[in-house]
């Protein structure tokens, strides 16, 4: 799902490092009980439908090589003030149809007040919530993608 964003900075500044380390830390918490996948993917600009360039980037990230089909990517386009939530068919064939749309209106909320890590950590969270719920943790899983937050151009 798409939707607008904040304000202009270059994509690996828009966030400080605390702020950096918060997101990669909810991406952890949001993981631990579940063999899905969250990324996070900031650009500074996206020529093009958002979802489009979210999916290009999604497939950059080998995020449909996970065993379950069960990655989620956060994408950031900052100065267009766009971003996107992607799911893989794993998880898609199991959340109910207005699901991403329901993250992106919370994550909005607080974009609007400028509370950007706010609102992508609790989209992170929710999100992670469903993959425990559809995709608990097995003995033999791994973290099977990174968690750091990936930059584009």
């Amino acid at each position: 799902m798409d939707s607008t964003l904040g304000t202009m900075a270059s994509a690996k500044d828009f966030f400080n490092s605390e702020q950096q380390e918060d997101i990669k830390m909810a991406v952890k918490h949001a993981e631990l009980d579940t063999s899905g996948e969250i990324r996070v993917h900031i650009e500074q600009n996206c020529s093009g439908e958002v979802m489009d360039r979210a999916a290009v980037v999604f497939s950059k990230l080998g995020m449909q090589k996970t065993a379950l089909r069960n990655g989620v990517l956060f994408y950031l386009a900052i100065q267009n003030r766009r971003f996107a939530i992607l799911g893989d068919a794993g998880i898609n064939a199991k959340v109910p149809d207005n699901f991403w749309d329901d993250i992106k209106l919370q994550m909005l909320h607080h974009f609007r007040q400028n509370e950007f890590v706010e609102g992508l950590c609790e989209g992170i969270k929710v999100a992670g919530e469903q993959l425990k719920a559809h995709f608990p943790y097995q003995i033999n899983d791994k973290n099977e993608l990174s968690d750091e937050i990936s930059f584009g151009n």
